[in-house]
């Protein structure tokens, strides 16, 4: 397939990909795809019967998430997504000139994107192999950086829903307490030690009763699509307050979401093996077949100057534990989960430095600094700093990724 609407081969959003977003235009909001650089409105589609055949509710493209529509179920979306291809192909049912001249088709740089989902819960996982041995070299024993209950089941925190924005909204740099080396009593004030996480966060798309677990082998149904996710941190303070209980304000106070959701439909040419799993998981856990995939990832850093850098190159490929295992364990005890519901995978990192997913890793707690292009240096992230992620893999017909997922650091 071929679209009637340029697409540079460095776009996310070849025809092969048709992601669902959400933007507005003052009181109006409208659930959209995107091709190239254009945003496509899909409540004028439907209107104009693009939709014809496809069972759809008057108004379901005009509300102001994405849970109607998601919850309509992948029979009725993956329809929808299938006729937009048609629809947008070269010939299809929106190449006339009619179409292409009225408010039906957008510049994405004048659509203002918002966050496509009512998030109702949100919980991030810790589920990187190499992340979690770095993290337990640099503040454990290096020789036993996994504890004993990493290699048996994916480790994971419920976070802070409220809190999670879309791409292009700032992040205040938060403050809290935090324990300076040598001291005796804890100090009150801004974050020294702000940082990214690099993750990919999964939407729930598919609801299960209170007391039902959803088996393994049926948790890709549960599973709408995947959006780039920054889990913001603030080191200094988490060190302080993790113990006993984990993450709180360390995390709480910011994370970002990309605008576009990529279906698993999309991403199905990028399947892969997920590394080998020693030593063998319980039954509940245990599932075949290529659950991971081959997403590359990267991280930039742009300052306040506009020097920009590239400080790490990653892949979803690398995950230890695979978004069935995460869902699967989050509802074997019985937890229910809702439709618009956001699932974490953790940092990704890689083997390699240049793979590591947050500046703790990157900077090893500080001791090696990474030198920008306009002579500053960076521990940690900087007031004025914008971190920029992107995700995406090629299909040889068509690139399919994400967009950016970015914020600038205000004080």
């Amino acid at each position: 397939m071929k679209s009637f609407i340029p697409v540079t081969p460095e776009s996310d959003f070849s025809l092969m990909n048709i992601p669902f977003g959400l933007f507005r235009a003052g009181d109006y909001y409208a659930v959209c795809t995107r091709v190239g650089d254009t945003v496509i409105d899909l409540s004028i589609c439907h209107n104009i019967d693009v939709f014809n055949g496809i069972e759809l509710p008057s108004g379901i493209f005009n509300e102001k998430t994405l849970n109607p529509f998601i919850s309509l179920g992948k029979a009725v979306t993956s329809a929808v997504r299938s006729r937009l291809q048609e629809a947008l192909s070269v010939g299809g049912y929106l190449d006339a000139d009619i179409f292409k001249s009225s408010a039906l088709m957008i510049p994405a740089a004048e659509a203002e994107m918002v966050l496509p989902l009512n998030i109702g819960d949100y919980t991030d996982f810790y589920s990187s192999r190499e992340h979690a041995t770095n993290v337990g070299k640099m503040f454990r024993d290096p020789a036993n950086a996994l504890l004993p209950n990493w290699l048996h089941l994916p480790v994971g925190y419920h976070g802070r829903a409220s809190s999670i924005t879309v791409s292009g909204t700032p992040v205040v740099r938060p403050s809290g307490q935090t324990m300076p080396e040598g001291a005796t009593t804890p100090h009150f004030g801004k974050t020294k030690q702000l940082d990214f996480e690099l993750e990919m966060a999964f939407v729930i798309g598919k609801e299960n009763p209170l007391g039902r677990p959803i088996p393994i082998e049926e948790a890709e149904d549960y599973i709408f699509g995947l959006m780039l996710f920054n889990d913001w941190s603030a080191r200094d303070i988490q060190k302080w307050e993790y113990v006993p209980l984990g993450p709180f304000l360390a995390k709480n106070f910011a994370s970002t979401v990309s605008p576009w959701i990529v279906t698993l439909e999309a991403l199905e040419p990028f399947r892969v093996k997920g590394p080998e799993q020693k030593p063998e998981v319980l039954p509940y856990l245990n599932i075949d077949g290529k659950r991971n995939y081959d997403i590359h990832l990267s991280v930039e850093i742009l300052s306040n100057s506009g020097s920009k850098k590239t400080v790490c190159r990653s892949n979803f490929r690398y995950m230890y534990w695979n978004m069935c295992q995460q869902l699967a364990h989050h509802t074997v005890n019985g937890c229910n989960v809702r439709i618009g519901d956001l699932m974490a995978s953790g940092t990704i990192s890689g083997e390699t430095e240049d793979s590591f997913g947050s500046m703790l890793e990157l900077c090893w707690k500080g001791t090696k600094p990474i030198q920008m292009p306009d002579g500053t240096q960076r521990t940690f992230i900087e007031d004025g700093d914008t971190v920029i992620m992107r995700g995406w893999n090629d299909t040889g017909y068509g690139r399919i990724g994400f967009g950016e997922c970015s914020a600038n650091v205000l004080p």
